[in-house]
């Protein structure tokens, strides 16, 4: 397969975890006889530092002409600790996503069995934990009409659905339910909210098409304390924009680190594959973020392509690599790894799946595969 990657590395620790899942694609390619063709572009704050917006022209149409993007993360903390700066890296996120259409949020959320004494939840909790929530994302209240009033002393935001929207993202979260537990959870606030009777009224008819898939209904504060007292409980969840900007990040505390979760965006001209976690300026240059996520997104991406045999082996590549218990400093197992060694790792994984990981070895210093 010939493929065009658009790659957005972005702000922070992101051209360091780009980097490592761009090893494994590369891996990919060599290994199935793809060609893979990247092209760079800038967005966030090393946008507008470089061209004074957050999204150049540039890199929009490098996106909008690309059959994929694989995006990083954007935020510097010069922006963020000036909140009357009028350009902010958000803005370019923001753009991209509604230039692209970018509609359908897409988060897996699974546990690896040897890091659940990561998460603060108890392991007892986390048995059977395998979700996959469906986020609409360029509608509701973030885009709605919002303002102040003359003396900024009263200010509004505007929660706004039309039908369409809501059924476009349903449809895809169905068909997923389909193939998994058949299940399907809409979060919403339909006794308070009249978007969210909107969303409820939309799901009940559209319900009918998939008789199959057994659907319910939970408010999403019930929701919220349900995704910790019993999470295994969930299959599919679906929700709007700011409901699921809040549930899937409460979601990605069961896994135990953000560096391990990845997510899709799906639009309509092209989709977008990035993990869930922000830039960690803090950690830029220093070899020491987790790429699991980007390469997990890689892995997504492939799928989207078509290419479910080569994202099943990444996914693997990730799985034997943590059940080694190498890791990167955030996963706290029992040998430490750099960012750019664990992309190492999962690039030889990748090429041979008969590999193994030989922590004596590596812990003399030679070679870490057998």
């Amino acid at each position: 397969m010939k493929a065009k990657i658009a790659v957005l590395p972005g702000d922070g620790i992101w051209p360091e975890v780009i980097t490592q899942a761009l090893k494994v694609l590369d891996a990919i390619a060599e290994r199935f006889g793809h060609n893979f063709t990247y092209c760079f572009g800038d967005v966030g704050g090393v946008a507008i530092d470089k061209t004074g917006s957050p999204l150049p022209q540039e890199t929009l149409d490098s996106c909008l002409n690309s059959d994929a993007v694989l995006f990083g993360a954007i935020g510097d903390p010069k922006y963020d600790n000036d909140p009357t700066a009028k350009v902010r890296p958000e803005q370019g996120l923001l753009g991209m996503r509604k230039a692209l259409g970018l509609f359908c949020n897409i988060r897996p959320v699974t546990i690896f069995p040897n890091l659940k004494h990561l998460s603060p939840i108890k392991e007892s909790y986390l048995e059977g934990v395998d979700m996959v929530i469906y986020r609409e994302l360029i509608g509701g209240i973030y885009f709605g009409d919002k303002g102040r009033t003359e003396d900024r002393r009263e200010a509004w935001d505007t929660e706004y659905y039309k039908t369409e929207e809501i059924e476009r993202i349903a449809h895809l979260a169905y068909q997923q339910a389909m193939k998994r537990r058949k299940k399907l959870t809409l979060v919403d606030k339909a006794n308070v909210l009249e978007s969210s009777r909107l969303w409820r009224e939309t799901i009940q008819n559209l319900a009918k098409q998939y008789p199959d898939v057994a659907t319910d209904y939970m408010f999403v504060d019930n929701a919220a304390m349900q995704m910790i007292l019993y999470p295994s409980q969930f299959d599919v969840i679906l929700t709007s924009n700011m409901f699921g900007d809040i549930i899937s990040d409460e979601s990605s505390v069961l896994a135990g680190s953000l560096g391990l979760l990845p997510s899709a965006s799906i639009g309509e001209k092209t989709s977008v594959f990035e993990p869930i976690h922000g830039s960690y300026p803090q950690g830029a240059g220093k070899d020491i973020a987790n790429p699991i996520a980007t390469v997990l997104s890689a892995a997504m991406l492939l799928d989207h392509l078509g290419l479910h045999q080569e994202g099943k082996i990444v996914t693997e590549a990730v799985s034997r690599l943590l059940e080694s218990g190498l890791g990167t400093r955030d996963l706290k197992g029992s040998h430490e790894i750099t960012c750019s060694k664990a992309g190492d790792f999962l690039e030889a994984l990748v090429h041979d799946d008969d590999l193994k990981v030989d922590k004596q070895k590596f812990s003399s210093g030679t070679s870490t595969i057998i």
